[in-house]
């Protein structure tokens, strides 16, 4: 079946979501057939590059939003550190950091449901310096309408990231200060605002398999540019802090299977990845991945740019 269905998506078909359950449900031997397949998928679609972004966490803590995996949620009690927006020339610093490091990518993230008029003025010069970098501007900053990403685009804003986090029916799980419509909102912002857009979730957050399909699937009928794939890293505060860490070959399964079902697409290893993937990270590639988040994470530390870019080489690979 793996052969099959590989063969069908590099001739330029889809797989069903049937079909998804079943590569889901692989294990053993068939589990690294399953691997090497969507690795040739990603050598198909991709290329010899891996696209590397860095964040810069440029407002922290105090969320009122009340989603249960996060340390910066104020209804959580996990002690991060919180502090308003960054000023302009720290995070112009990190920027030129990361592109000294041969980062392509860079997202300028805060906490909270959505920034206020006078911060996205202030971001929006932020982004007309790390476009003059040379990289690519991001930007994480909630809940935003069309007309609040269109002056981000006119200021130089290539991409906007905000994930679904999981399917629709597991969201109110998760979340129930805003909704996964709302999710739904933002994202046809973007794109009506025309920005590429980065979306996708977390796994591990008590989710079955067939809620990780249905947001593929809500994915590739959005039609998203980029993927981020998180694992949970449970902190102690949150309502999942007690949670255990997925296992490391179920982790390279969601990689592969969102290969499979999003093949065109940039499938991005995001938070987690070293601590739930451990001695298995440098497989992530393999396993179908052609984009990592590389450098810390918001409130987690990561892989340093120079570890990751020893692994590209390796895989005998180069940047995007």
């Amino acid at each position: 079946m793996i052969i099959k269905l590989r063969d069908r998506v590099l001739s330029g078909g889809t797989v069903g979501k049937d079909e998804a359950s079943r590569l889901a449900g692989m294990e053993g031997a068939d589990l690294f057939d399953f691997f090497s397949a969507a690795g040739r998928l990603r050598q198909r679609f991709s290329g010899d590059s891996i696209d590397l972004c860095a964040i810069v966490n440029a407002k922290s803590g105090a969320c009122p939003e009340d989603c249960s995996y996060c340390a910066q949620s104020s209804k959580s009690s996990t002690g991060v550190v919180v502090y308003p927006l960054m000023k302009k020339e720290a995070v112009l610093e990190k920027a030129v950091e990361a592109k000294e490091a041969g980062v392509r990518r860079f997202c300028i993230v805060t906490s909270g449901r959505k920034v206020g008029r006078d911060e996205l003025n202030y971001i929006a010069s932020m982004i007309e310096g790390v476009r003059q970098t040379g990289l690519l501007p991001c930007a994480t900053l909630g809940l935003l309408n069309r007309d609040e990403l269109m002056f981000l685009k006119d200021h130089g804003l290539e991409r906007y990231h905000h994930n679904l986090e999981t399917s629709e029916k597991f969201f109110p799980e998760i979340c129930r200060t805003h909704t996964y419509y709302d999710k739904l909102k933002t994202i046809e912002a973007a794109k009506g605002a025309g920005l590429s857009v980065c979306s996708g979730g977390i796994f591990g957050l008590g989710e079955a398999w067939d809620d990780r399909i249905d947001m593929a699937f809500a994915l590739r009928e959005l039609a998203v540019d980029s993927v981020p794939v998180n694992f949970l890293i449970p902190v102690k505060g949150t309502s999942l802090g007690t949670r255990d860490l997925l296992q490391p070959l179920d982790a390279l399964k969601i990689i592969s299977l969102f290969r499979f079902i999003l093949p065109q697409k940039q499938i991005r290893v995001c938070g987690g990845r070293m601590q739930v993937l451990r001695e298995f990270n440098s497989m992530v590639i393999m396993a179908g991945a052609d984009s990592l988040l590389t450098g810390n994470y918001l409130t987690t530390t990561g892989r340093t740019f120079e570890d990751d870019l020893k692994l590209i080489r390796e895989y005998g690979l180069h940047t995007a």
